[in-house]
């Protein structure tokens, strides 16, 4: 089994998001896969997982909670 995704690993994979969904995420124990995977299926690329009709669980579910809470920031407070 791979080992939990470390903080600087989720920086780098997806970019600027606050700190707090960066702790979340890291609680959750997701590897660095379950992660890109929950991204994918935020950003609404779920395509690309194939003909997966499955619902997600688990660590990626938990993450993709973490991330489609996320607000676009368009540059204005």
């Amino acid at each position: 089994m791979a080992d939990p995704a470390k903080l600087h690993e989720i920086a780098e994979l997806l970019g600027d998001i606050e700190a707090a969904k960066m702790e979340a995420i890291l609680a959750t124990g997701a590897t660095l896969a379950q992660i890109e995977e929950a991204e994918a299926w935020a950003a609404g690329e779920s395509d690309i997982l194939g003909d997966l009709e499955r619902p997600l669980s688990g660590a990626v579910a938990a993450v993709y909670e973490i991330l489609r809470t996320e607000e676009p920031r368009d540059g204005r407070d």
